[in-house]
């Protein structure tokens, strides 16, 4: 399994879909499940969530860096 490809895909639905969103600050594990369509073991799923809170959390620093030097 490609745990960055993954990672990947639950970040562009967590961003693109707002219901998703929601889910997974309520509910990382299930939303990332629901994003798969599988069941994964608790190691692979938390290193999946890890790895999406820190894209997310680098993409919105990212954002608002280039945000002060009138770029996005």
């Amino acid at each position: 399994m490609d745990i960055k490809a993954k990672i990947d895909e639950v970040v562009k639905k967590v961003q693109s879909d707002p219901t998703i969103a929601e889910e997974f600050t309520k509910n990382p594990v299930g939303a990332v499940e629901k994003v798969l369509g599988v069941d994964l073991p608790d190691d692979v799923i938390n290193n999946i969530i890890d790895g999406v809170k820190a894209k997310i959390s680098f993409d919105g620093i990212a954002g608002a860096v280039g945000g002060l030097f009138g770029k996005k």
